[in-house]
């Protein structure tokens, strides 16, 4: 059985896409720029737009996008150490439940040193110290062609919180509220970022990753190309 089996606990129809609210910047190359140069790193949440300021504001503290987490350097070396194992498998573009399109997937235990390094950051800066962490590291490799349809992660393998580099290309991540589906945020997701999924944002809210025909943020277009994740979860409570 499939590993995302594990995770998937249920996918959804997509939500109509509606009129995205502005924030803070005029295009998207503007967006990426304003994430990189401030040097006290505040952009006033630019990474972050939704179908209200209501709704925005109360998910800011349970959702999370760290620019530049890691170097171009590590990417490379994150790439060069796990491109031969997927390079073995082919793309899929039918799942059982039919949540996600375009991927193949693998999962590591064990990671070179340089590597290990960037894993241990990665749980260091999104887990509280003495979590109890899945042991695997969840790899997933989305086609350019592949996304990710909305879906909730099982509550029976995975805690409170999800996070995950994303390498190789920009992605929008969106999260839509699981009864109320007039309420959704978008995130905005540059290579070589970490995004966090807390609590609420992680249980009441479905998320996805936009198809690149779909691939909007803030009413501008964001190009998506080849995707990998490489994702880290703690275990239930």
């Amino acid at each position: 059985m499939r590993l995302l089996i594990r995770f998937v606990k249920q996918a959804q129809r997509r939500t109509q896409i509606r009129p995205i609210r502005h924030y803070n910047f005029s295009t998207v190359s503007d967006l990426s720029g304003t994430l990189r140069d401030d040097p006290k790193g505040d952009t006033s949440c630019a990474w972050l737009c939704g179908s209200s300021p209501h709704i925005v504001e109360s998910l800011r503290e349970f959702v999370d996008v760290q620019v530049d987490f890691i170097s171009e350097e590590e990417q490379q070396v994150l790439m060069r150490e796990l491109e031969p194992g997927l390079k073995k498998k082919r793309y899929e573009f039918d799942h059982w439940d039919d949540a996600i399109h375009g991927f193949r997937e693998t999962e590591r235990v064990q990671w070179g040193a340089a590597c290990e390094a960037v894993i241990r950051r990665l749980r260091a800066h999104a887990f509280p110290q003495g979590s109890q962490l899945l042991g695997p590291v969840h790899v997933l490799d989305l086609d350019k062609a592949g996304f990710i349809k909305p879906h909730i992660d099982s509550v029976k393998f995975c805690g409170t919180t999800i996070a995950g580099l994303s390498l190789l290309s920009d992605s929008v991540m969106r999260l839509v509220h699981e009864e109320e589906k007039t309420e959704w945020v978008d995130l905005f997701l540059p290579q070589r970022s970490l995004y966090i999924l807390r609590k609420e944002a992680r249980y009441k809210y479905t998320h996805e990753i936009m198809k690149d025909a779909e691939s909007f943020f803030a009413g501008r277009r964001v190009p998506r190309q080849r995707r990998i994740s490489v994702i880290c979860r703690n275990l239930p409570e």
